[in-house]
Parts: structure tokens; sequence; C-alpha cells
């Protein structure tokens, strides 16, 4: 596909105290907005396959166990305009299922709402990939979509 899906059809984002994160099907993003000026120097960032940690000119934004496993070996983490800083995880489990519901293990939780919305938008990519000669990213979707949605594997073609 030319186009991700996700740049298409928007982003569900879950807004915390220093920024945001959001989710697809096979990543996680989190965006942390920084002091203007701050340097690559000033920043500590550890990302482990289950563990996060980010600091900042000494003082610590987050720290903790991550809602799931992650690949290590792919995460990445960028400083842009020294103003924002932008972290990329690889989800291991990469099922439309697997939505995270928080950031950290109880820590930067979505609300209802928005867990609602970035389960939907999973299982749209989801429909999306299964589908590559459809566009899915303006669609509108309702009933069984927890978990995923209906699984249609079983389904002759």
């Amino acid at each position: 596909m030319s186009v991700h899906f996700e740049e298409r059809s928007g982003v569900v984002p879950c807004k915390t105290p220093w920024g945001s994160w959001y989710q697809t099907m096979e990543e996680v993003f989190i965006e942390v907005h920084v002091p203007p000026g701050t340097s690559a120097k000033e920043v500590k960032c550890r990302l482990g396959s289950r563990d996060i940690e980010l600091q900042v000119r000494g003082k610590e934004v987050f720290k903790g166990r991550l809602f799931d496993t992650t690949v290590s070996d792919e995460a990445t983490w960028t400083l842009e305009d020294k103003c924002l800083i932008r972290i990329v995880l690889m989800k291991t489990n990469r099922e439309a299922g697997n939505c995270w519901s928080s950031l950290l293990e109880g820590e930067y939780c979505a609300n209802a709402w928005v867990q609602d919305q970035m389960q939907r938008k999973l299982t749209l990519e989801r429909f999306q990939r299964e589908n590559p000669g459809f566009d899915f990213s303006g669609a509108e979707i309702s009933g069984n979509f927890a978990g995923g949605g209906p699984d249609f594997s079983s389904l002759q073609k």
C-alpha cells in the first residue's frame, strides 16, 4: 500500500500530561512535548521489550512496565525540532484484537470512549489488510468489533 492506513484515516490519540500515545496493529507511537531548545544530550530514553523509561533534563517523564511486549531491537526515539520526542515501539502481538488499553500497566490508560475508538480503528485496519482493493479509511464500524472484529477466515471465497 502506498499510503499507510493511519495516514488516510487519522489516529486515535490517548492524551497524557506529557503529550499523547496512539497505536496501530503493529506499532505504538508516543509523542512527548519537551521544553523548546531541548538537545538530544539532555534526553535519556531506555526502550526494553517490557519496560520503558524517559528522562529529560534529569527529570523523569515516565518509567514503568509496558502494557504488552514489544520488539526492543526495533524501537526508536527521535527528537524533532528540539521540542517533541517521538518514540515508536513495535508490538510483538500484531493482531487487531491486541488493542492496548494503557501505555504502561495501570498508567496512561485510555478512557472508555478512546479505547472504543482505538479498537474500531484497529478492526478497520485489519479489514483494510485483508481486503487491499478496498478503502476503509473513512468507514464507520458498529456491532461486534471488540477483539478485532468478526472472524471471516472460515468463509469460502
